[in-house]
């Protein structure tokens, strides 16, 4: 059909050029690109957290921090609206779920439960493809419990000071066990010889269950445990308790004296444990988990279950928590430094 053909009523007007077909088209795209930003915006502005959030454990099952993981999820899913699930990570040390963290998306969808081995594991492995105080953003610091250093009961020390002696009289000749080089039970340990100014040999188990079994049989002179595993076994006298690593005496444990008390003024050790996301997670959201952290920790039912397992809480606002990492960090890095742990 051409132009001739048209009626009047159904001619284009002469004003209305190419250009105007353009224009429309271009006006329309806008229109659309509008609709579509202004939904992506609103998609972008709903609260958090509007899906499940996932909290990965660095240690197996079964371990302190894997069981504390759990209980605060439960609780802290209640308030959040959203189901929390625990994902456990163990291997290397917690190097790989740690990875996994910091390579999450920051959005508070993925976040970690950390310990002692996250500000250790820079000081014993080469090439940690993550840095432990950048790449991560603090959320709160969960709680901490002591080490209580223990012998068969037929060792000859009855308390920390005949130990000391025994040790400085016989340089060499005794051995404390732990669950690996370069672990928690290692630097407790390294820190005992350098306060106490002994040489007392290091011997690294691959499972802690053995090194236990070897303490109570005598194989072994001397080992740091927690204070929740260890109290059952202190309390049947299948193993004689020396002293606790904290500068308090423990709950669990109230009548075992501390090794500061005990002739080590300095000694200060403990396992701990913090709550952290990938560094870059807006401020609004860790101020949402850490609010529902300690809100949790608040809870008797938590309270009760934590001292129950021999650890004292520790609650902490991100600030509070990003400065005891570094602060851990450069402690445990001259532990490492001075017990000769190697890196690997």
């Amino acid at each position: 059909m051409n132009r001739q053909n048209l009626s009047p009523s159904r001619r284009l007007p002469a004003s209305f050029a190419p250009r105007s077909l353009l224009a429309l088209a271009v006006g329309a795209l806008f229109l659309a690109v509008g609709s579509f930003g202004a939904g992506k915006a609103h998609a972008q502005a709903a609260p958090y957290p509007s899906q499940p959030i996932k909290v990965i454990v660095a240690a197996g099952v079964g371990t302190v921090g894997d069981i504390l993981a759990r209980l605060l999820s439960a609780h802290m899913s209640k308030a959040l609206g959203q189901p929390m699930t625990v994902d456990n990570i163990p291997a290397a040390g917690g190097i790989v779920g740690t990875q996994q963290l910091v390579r999450a998306p920051k959005d508070g969808y993925t976040i970690a439960v950390l310990s002692n081995n996250h500000v250790i594991n820079p000081s014993i492995y080469k090439n940690i493809p993550f840095d432990a105080i950048k790449d991560i953003g603090p959320i709160g610091n969960i709680g901490s419990t002591p080490l209580v250093l223990v012998t068969s009961p037929t060792f000859a020390a009855k308390d920390l000071r005949e130990l000391l002696a025994m040790a400085k009289a016989k340089p060499g000749t005794y051995t404390y066990g732990s669950a690996g080089n370069g672990t928690v039970l290692h630097l407790a340990g390294g820190m005992l010889t350098n306060e106490g100014n002994v040489d007392i040999k290091h011997v690294p188990y691959k499972a802690s269950g053995q090194m236990t079994t070897d303490a109570m049989g005598g194989q072994i002179d001397m080992v740091f445990l927690g204070v929740a595993s260890a109290q059952p076994l202190i309390s049947s006298g299948k193993l004689k308790a020396i002293g606790v690593t904290t500068l308090g005496r423990s709950p669990v444990l109230p009548n075992v004296p501390t090794l500061a008390e005990s002739g080590l003024p300095k000694y200060n050790f403990d396992g701990w444990l913090a709550l952290a996301g990938p560094a870059g997670v807006p401020k609004a959201v860790v101020d949402r988990l850490s609010t529902e952290l300690n809100a949790a920790l608040a809870l008797k039912e938590v309270r009760d279950t934590m001292a129950a397992m021999g650890v004292v809480i520790n609650p902490s606002t991100p600030e509070l928590a990003t400065r005891f990492f570094q602060t851990e960090l450069d402690k445990h890095t001259e532990l490492a430094r001075r017990s000769g742990a190697a890196l690997e």
